[in-house]
């Protein structure tokens, strides 16, 4: 069941959307939040609440994933929501009967089908930090001011926020053995979460279609954000990322908060980017104003009772804006599938205390990060609890993005 610890996350400013289901309603479908109630969005769909919006198809809040919703045009989507601001701003009494539910009583499930997923890596300060902990010295890749680097990862393991993640078996150094290097076929020794939002793709963009970053988010194509964990075993990424990149090493688990928080809720938190971009990015990429968002981004380690705040930064270090990940994206003619999950990559700020992995809080692991209850961590164990978490301002959240570390699987197969 979902907590209710993030009411002050969702008030009627906000109005993301989600998948829920409950006991009463055993079919996943289309739902809001209000602070810790849940509305079913077909019941008000039903009652006549959405009749000023001709171009909403009946019966639309009754699917499973919010795709076919999310493909509509924006102006729908804000229809939608001015509607549904003006019925609850009434009151919850003022609904249909059995249209609510308490946040306790409901299960979350994940929002959109999700047909691929992209990672990229948009952080100057996350690249400067992990240099400096891998090689010694802070270096950025030769490509990172002209274009959004990214790599492909799988969409069949991104899972809802409180799913356990089983620790991977994967090929890896074993740097115990010190006459040589061996490789092993073992559970991962050096498991790391990464602190992310994730852009959920909303109207497609055809292949052959090329995407233009100024137009991205007005034509709709960003239906909106999502706090995203991308859980990475470091050893295993090690060996296998030259020449191709990561692959197992990422592949295992990544797990998205359930409501997609809209950019009309997030529009009074633009922000200035980090610094001025350079003139070498190309005209398709060309940016303008303030296209970042101030959303302050935190993480958290839960071990045995005790919470430890790992990391606190920031969304507007981005140092590559949405529509430029999605723009990029389509510059050789690839299309964007309604539901696509892009990662930002890490969002890490330059100083202590602002990282956003245990790679960079640890310094590739060589130093010991004490926790509130006396452990320490260089890398993750069995029975850590992480969650991120993510705040606009008042009223605008994302409320949580939590898994649980479980012990790897007996080695063999089925």
């Amino acid at each position: 069941m979902s907590s209710p610890e993030y009411s002050h996350h969702f008030s009627v400013q906000n109005l993301p959307f989600g998948i829920a289901s409950s006991r009463t309603r055993p079919s996943p479908q289309c739902a809001t939040r209000l602070h810790n109630t849940v509305v079913f969005l077909a019941e008000l769909h039903e009652h006549g609440i959405f009749n000023s919006i001709a171009d909403l198809p009946t019966g639309i809040f009754k699917s499973p994933t919010l795709n076919t919703f999310a493909a509509l045009p924006r102006s729908t989507h804000t229809s939608v929501r001015h509607a549904l601001q003006q019925a609850l701003q009434k009151g919850l009494a003022t609904l249909p009967a059995g249209s609510t539910a308490d946040i306790t009583e409901v299960e979350m499930h994940l929002p959109v089908s999700i047909p691929a997923y992209t990672d990229f890596c948009c952080s100057k300060e996350h690249n400067l930090n992990a240099g400096r902990a891998i090689l010694g010295r802070e270096t950025l890749p030769p490509c990172f001011y002209h274009i959004p680097i990214a790599y492909n990862g799988r969409a069949s393991t991104i899972c809802v926020s409180g799913t356990p993640v089983q620790r991977p078996r994967g090929h890896f150094v074993d740097k115990t053995i010190t006459t040589h290097k061996e490789v092993v076929y073992a559970p991962s020794r050096a498991l790391d979460y990464e602190l992310e939002l994730g852009i959920v793709i909303g109207n497609p963009v055809p292949v052959g279609q090329r995407l233009k970053a100024r137009e991205a988010e007005e034509a709709g194509h960003v239906f909106g954000l999502v706090l995203l964990n991308d859980w990475s075993a470091r050893d295993i990424q090690g060996l296998e990322m030259i020449p191709l990149g990561p692959l197992n090493g990422k592949n295992f688990a990544t797990t998205i908060s359930p409501w997609i928080v809209t950019l009309d809720a997030l529009a009074p938190f633009r922000s200035p980017g980090p610094e001025p971009q350079r003139e070498s990015v190309p005209p398709y990429l060309q940016d303008s104003g303030d296209y970042a968002y101030d959303v302050q981004l935190r993480v958290e380690l839960e071990h045995t009772a005790n919470k430890s705040v790992l990391g606190e930064t920031n969304a507007n270090e981005l140092y590559w804006s949405l529509g430029q990940m999605c723009a990029h994206l389509t510059s050789t003619g690839c299309g964007l599938q309604t539901g696509e999950v892009l990662g930002t990559g890490t969002v890490s700020g330059a100083a202590e205390g602002e990282y956003g992995s245990l790679l960079e809080v640890t310094k590739g692991g060589t130093v010991a990060k004490k926790l509130g209850d006396g452990t320490e961590r260089r890398f993750l164990e069995d029975g850590d609890v992480v969650t991120l978490t993510g705040w606009a301002g008042d009223g605008v959240g994302f409320g949580e993005c939590r898994g649980q570390i479980l012990a790897a699987e007996e080695e063999g197969w089925r």
